[in-house]
């Protein structure tokens, strides 16, 4: 939403809400809310999306006249489509953040139609990751639009990040939603094995479906510690305060998990951090292009275990001015970057095909 606000676009927003009472205020901007999700509740939420629906004209008063319509999930594309209806043929954006497991397979297949008949009546799609359009669009989709990549970037320049203290211990941070237990079991088990060479912190907002006690869950493990959510005025000292990131994903293994390219990648690669993600990841095969970070391959407990003992303020201090070495547009967004997503929106440019995003 920052994005388009800073590409030009006044934007009107509307949608679920998965706090006990929607919020007042989004990026300055009073949002209409749809109804509380929750999750994990899929049934629920799929009938909030059919209520939704059904107030489709009221949500259209609400808004107003628009120019263009976006829809940042598969949920939102239901309600949206329905809104169209009663704001004339304004362009349409679908945005497939994340490819669910429902999406997927034989039992996927009833959702994919749904996806493409709510699909049909859109301008075009936009991706966070190329790998969701090789894995997922080309290959299974009932999708036929044009594909834009825009990636999950920051929006504003790095503060001065403060400096690393010298390790060890060495510092590993798992920041952002936390919804992915097996990395926090190996996270663990790691820091465990190696007996304070090791230190990992735990920041974001847990999800309850996953962690119905984050603390209780990490206070048995030596040497890890849950500090909470966190603010996004305070990404230079979360990410200053460790030496690696973990752009690692087990939440979807196999499928979404791999083809993601994480929020913390670009945050990390900001502010000065040094990526660790697994082998055979969009993320992994991301750090080979760039040049920076470290891929763990075979059993990660013990890859990593045995990376961080080997490590040494010489080889970290290369493997930092590496990450400090590349252009920060491979981070952050400008505002070119910024107007170009307005004009895909309001369809006054052209997005790339399947191939070029891919």
């Amino acid at each position: 939403m920052t994005m388009l606000q800073r590409g030009g676009a006044e934007v009107a927003l509307a949608g679920f809400h998965r706090t006990a009472t929607p919020p007042a205020d989004v990026a300055g901007v009073a949002p209409i809310p749809l109804g509380h999700t929750a999750d994990g509740k899929l049934a629920a939420r799929a009938m909030s999306v059919v209520g939704r629906r059904m107030s489709a004209a009221r949500i259209a008063a609400r808004l107003g006249p628009v120019d263009a319509l976006m829809a940042r999930n598969l949920e939102q594309l239901a309600v949206a489509a329905a809104v169209r209806r009663h704001l004339g043929r304004v362009p349409l954006t679908y945005e497939l953040l994340d490819i669910h497991r429902l999406l997927l397979g034989r039992k996927g297949e009833l959702l994919r139609r749904v996806e493409g008949a709510l699909g049909a009546g859109a301008s075009q799609l936009l991706v966070s990751s190329p790998d969701f359009v090789a894995a997922y669009v080309d290959p299974l989709s009932r999708l036929d639009l044009p594909v834009a990549l825009v990636e999950n970037k920051l929006l504003d320049p790095p503060a001065a990040t403060p400096p690393r203290t010298d390790g060890p211990p060495w510092r590993v941070g798992l920041f952002g939603a936390l919804r992915d237990r097996r990395s926090v079991e190996v996270l663990g088990a790691a820091a465990a094995a190696l007996d304070g060479a090791l230190d990992v912190v735990i920041r974001g907002r847990p999800s309850p479906a996953i962690f119905a006690d984050l603390d209780a869950t990490v206070a048995p493990m030596p040497h890890v510690a849950f500090a909470g959510p966190y603010r996004p005025d305070g990404l230079a000292a979360l990410y200053g305060g460790v030496h690696f990131i973990w752009c690692i994903d087990y939440y979807e293994a196999g499928a979404n998990s791999e083809w993601l390219l994480p929020n913390r990648l670009y945050e990390g690669g900001a502010h000065g951090a040094v990526p660790i993600a697994r082998a055979g990841t969009a993320t992994a095969a991301r750090l080979a292009d760039l040049g920076i970070g470290h891929v763990l391959d075979g059993d990660p407990q013990r890859a990593l275990a045995a990376f961080v003992a080997a490590m040494t303020p010489e080889r970290y201090a290369a493997m930092a001015a590496a990450v400090a070495r590349v252009d920060r547009t491979a981070f952050v967004s400008d505002a070119a970057e910024c107007r170009r997503l307005v004009g895909l929106v309001a369809g006054a440019t052209i997005p790339t095909t399947h191939a070029e995003a891919a």
